[in-house]
């Protein structure tokens, strides 16, 4: 299926979950912020929650700096 990851189209399986897909962007997990569809994902619903087709997702990393 297809989302939009970050404005650009990303092809995934049909049954990935946030999950997943931020373990196979970012192994760590760490630093990391999700929003599907406008709305914030929170880190203990990634296993469960289900990505579907057309899903808009903002996937956000924390940096450091100063």
């Amino acid at each position: 299926m297809e989302i939009i990851l970050n404005g650009q189209a990303k092809q995934i399986a049909a049954t990935h979950t946030v999950g997943q897909l931020v373990s196979e962007l970012f192994p760590s997990g760490k630093g990391i912020a999700i929003a599907i569809n406008q709305s914030v994902v929170p880190k203990s619903d990634w296993p469960t929650r289900q990505l579907s087709p057309n899903d808009q997702i903002t996937l956000i990393t924390a940096t450091q700096g100063g």
